[in-house]
Order: structure tokens, then sequence, then C-alpha cells
């Protein structure tokens, strides 16, 4: 059972819609990833009427009858943006996603007799807290933070408390600032699918946030020049990016009051050291690019 359970304000559903268009072809893999609708009103009633205790299999029927048509599955891909709690609550209790401990644990439950994954990407605090802010319904910002101080949120700290409820669970991290670079791996990895398997829209984001002239040279350019690693094809795409991006979806507006230079350099000081004690945590799989 994979679980890809945000943060808010990273890929917005785009890795699900990447992985929806290959449905077919993971379907014949035993990889099942079902359309939101499907699960996302069964999950959500499962674990507010459980709240940790594990469902019976009479339960756990009625969740793969709504999430898929197949008979068996090796791997079923579920994921939503709010598993972990609703967008406003995000920054409770002076800390990032207070109850992340306690709901992947009700996730995991939802089919305790199934090895569990957790997929989590992360953003830096200097542009995830402001687009927060843009997502409420507050219009003071100071009331938004509710006294929170910005300094003081971890993601190493989230991601301990998922390991400790859910020590079993494998976990899969990464930037939200490296999507572009990783997106083919973060695809892979979600659906697990067989070696040398061509998934559709692989360069759908690429196609998003580049000039259009210069996607197409891109393209032209690896298929002229097939990259002999992922590695290498990480290069070639940053050299592209770094003179075709468009600079709005690189740009991030920090448009919050209080959000100083000074602040945003430490900010991301902080989150560059978070990340690198992530990558330390035993149990997590950090994606680089």
């Amino acid at each position: 059972m994979v679980y890809h359970i945000g943060a808010h304000c990273t890929d917005d559903d785009r890795l699900l819609k990447g992985l929806l268009k290959s449905r077919g072809i993971l379907a014949k893999q035993g990889v099942i990833v079902p359309g939101p609708s499907r699960y996302r009103p069964v999950l959500r009633e499962m674990m507010a009427t459980l709240r940790g205790a594990p469902a019976t299999p009479e339960m756990q029927q009625v969740m793969l009858d709504a999430a898929m048509d197949e008979d068996t599955a090796r791997r079923l891909v579920f994921a939503h943006q709010s598993f972990l709690c609703m967008p406003q609550k995000v920054l409770g209790q002076h800390m990032l996603y207070p109850m992340a401990g306690e709901k992947v644990h009700w996730l995991a439950q939802l089919f305790p007799g199934q090895p569990c994954a957790f997929f989590l990407g992360l953003r830096n605090p200097a542009t995830f807290i402001p687009a927060l802010f843009a997502r409420s319904r507050e219009l003071d910002f100071a009331a938004f933070l509710a006294g929170v101080d910005p300094r003081a949120l971890s993601w190493a700290d989230v991601v301990r408390r998922i390991l400790s409820a859910v020590p079993q669970a494998r976990l899969t991290v990464w930037c939200n600032e490296d999507t572009p670079l990783i997106w083919p791996e973060l695809l892979a990895r979600l659906s697990d699918h067989a070696p040398g398997t061509v998934l559709r829209g692989t360069d759908d984001l690429l196609a998003a946030i580049m000039l259009p002239a210069g996607f197409d040279r891109m393209r032209i350019y690896l298929e002229e020049n097939p990259p002999v690693n992922e590695a290498h094809r990480r290069r070639i795409v940053a050299a592209f990016l770094d003179k075709y991006a468009l600079p709005d979806a690189m740009e991030e507006e920090l448009d919050a009051p209080g959000w100083t230079g000074a602040l945003v350099e430490d900010l991301t000081a902080r989150y560059e050291a978070d990340v690198a004690e992530i990558g330390s945590i035993e149990g997590v799989t950090l994606v680089l690019p």
C-alpha cells in the first residue's frame, strides 16, 4: 500500500496525474493507480471511523472494491496532500504537521496486514509558509502564523514522528525544489514499475516550466544524445532549465509581511541543514538530484 502524503503546496497532484496517464501500462504489472474520486471519500470515512484501530477484513474489502476493479494487485497507490491534515492545521502546536505520526498510523491500519510505503515531498519554509497562507482563508498573516516561529519548524522532526509511529514502513522523501530534475525517478519509485517500462508524460512537468522552443530543443538533444544514466540526464535537464526555464515557474513570490531577505536566507540555510539531517536518518530514502 503506497501513500503519497503531501506535503501541501508541492506537486499539487501532478505525480498522481502523471501515473494515471500510464495506469493501463502499470495495471498489467499489478500496479493499480485509481482515480482519486474512487478512494478519497471512503478512505477519509474509514480513517474517521477507525481512528487508528485496525480495519476488519470486511472494511478492507469495501475500500478495495471502491478503489479497484481488479481481483488482485501487487501495489496500490493512493495520493492526497491532505492525508495528514487540512492546510489550515499544518502549523498547529507550533510545529509542522503536528498530527503526522497519528495520521500515518491511521493510514497503516486501513490495511494492517499489508506492508506500506509513504512518500513525502518537502518545501523550503521560506516559500512553503507564504504559499500555505495564500491558500488559507486568513486575511492577516500574523493571525495565520498564530505565534509560530518559522525558524523553529523542522521537517526532520516530521520525518522522525512518522517513522516512530510506523517503524515498519518505508519512507521516501525529496525536496520540491528538486522535482523538475528527479521527476522520472519519483514516478518510478511511486509505481515500482518493471525495468525498461516507458511511462507516458514523464516530461510533462518540464514542458510546463520551460519555454516551448527550449523544451523542444532539449527533447531533440536527448534523442540525438541519449544519456548514459539518470545522473547524466539530470545534468542535461539542469543545463536546459538554466537557459530556458520560464521565470515565473522557477521564482517564488514571497509576498508576506515581515518576510525579509535576511529571514529568507536564514530559513533557507536551516532548511538545507534539515534536509541533510533527514538524509542521515535510518529508514529514510532521500531522493536527490
